[in-house]
């Protein structure tokens, strides 16, 4: 089952066939790019898009190799360029997150995320915690949030600023990727803090990576539309988290409005694409009825394709831990019991869950 889910991703993992973004750099633009405006750029993105789709059918359907697209004409402006460009305008006017700050990263200014155009990697190593499939992992943390989650685990390298870590351009990226495959990344595993932010210097490295290799985006889904268009035809396999079953428990825990519409919409957006998907959902004490339930829930109806892991290894950290009484909800760990109750609920809406739990 798990196999089957997960089989563009196998399949590009073992060079079987080429990853999408090595897909995108084969699709062309035949009179180059101009002075389009961003209105433009989406309807020439579109249009690429379709090219793009057939072929990738060409490869899911066995006709198209690893060794194949390697002998095709490689175009000077590809469907990849169009995205790095779309990528550089949302900057200039940033919209990748539903926070939609609006500012010019790229002229210093900062939003939600308090990152300029700038890309911060706190760390990057072949994870082995990660899902079974997925390991090892190439990971690559990257400084910044768009959340505020009080119980974040990583706040360390997503919410004190300055960010630690390296600032990395794209080629440095790509290089990191490279470096990963080589010694034995099953895949490419963007995560954070959260890849949001980065989305320009992340696409932008995709240009320079020399392996072919999957592309994972390990995320809190908090993206606009437009970001999710840039990424669908370039991401292999999707690891997002689903954490609330409402908006009020994310906008007083994560500090985010509008939540579960918005996570929602993109998860549906990834199913319907018949994407790879691992979706991860957080099980935190008190919260099953809240949260739990109607999170497995729609899973259950709207991405029965998804493999979903139930997770347990929530503990009370950051400002829960400095601000228990604030936080009484949270403020333990979870018990067996309700770990038990999570899978009950998942067993009854037959959700596939316990090869990656």
């Amino acid at each position: 089952m798990v196999r089957e889910k997960l089989s563009w991703y196998y399949d590009v993992m073992v060079n079987k066939v080429p990853a999408k973004f090595v897909l995108a750099r084969y699709v062309g633009v035949k009179d180059g790019l101009g002075g389009e405006g961003l209105e433009e750029l989406w309807e020439l993105h579109d249009s690429l898009s379709r090219e793009f789709r057939k072929l990738l059918n060409q490869a899911k359907n066995g006709k198209l190799n690893i060794s194949e697209v390697s002998k095709l004409e490689k175009p000077n402006v590809s469907y990849l360029d169009v995205k790095i460009e779309i990528a550089r305008r949302i900057v200039e006017k940033c919209h990748f997150c539903e926070w939609r700050c609006g500012v010019n990263r790229l002229g210093g200014s900062r939003g939600f995320c308090r990152l300029t155009s700038e890309t911060y990697v706190s760390s990057y190593f072949l994870h082995v915690g990660e899902e079974p499939p997925l390991v090892p992992s190439g990971t690559i943390f990257y400084g910044s949030c768009n959340f505020r989650c009080v119980f974040c685990q990583n706040h360390d390298i997503s919410q004190e600023y300055p960010f630690s870590g390296i600032r990395v351009t794209a080629e440095e990226l790509a290089s990191i990727q490279d470096y990963l495959r080589v010694e034995g990344a099953r895949n490419i595993n963007h995560v954070g803090g959260e890849p949001t932010p980065n989305i320009y210097t992340i696409l932008s490295s995709l240009k320079y990576v020399r392996n072919n290799v999957p592309q994972l985006w390990n995320s809190n889904m908090y993206l606009t539309e437009e970001a999710m268009k840039l990424l669908l035809d370039v991401i292999d396999i999707w690891l997002p988290d689903f954490k609330y079953g409402n908006n009020s428990c994310a906008a007083r825990l994560s500090l985010v409005k509008n939540y579960f519409n918005v996570v929602a919409r993109n998860l549906k957006m990834v199913c319907d694409s018949r994407d790879p998907i691992i979706i991860r959902h957080l099980v935190m004490p008190n919260h099953i009825d809240c949260c739990t339930t109607p999170v497995l829930e729609w899973i259950a109806i709207d991405c029965p394709t998804a493999l979903v892991n139930i997770m347990e290894q929530y503990r009370p950290e950051y400002l829960v831990l400095r601000h228990s009484n604030k936080y009484s909800d949270i403020a333990r760990r979870l018990t067996r019991e309700e770990l038990y109750r999570a899978y009950e609920i998942a067993r009854k809406l037959k959700i596939d869950f316990e090869d990656v739990s």
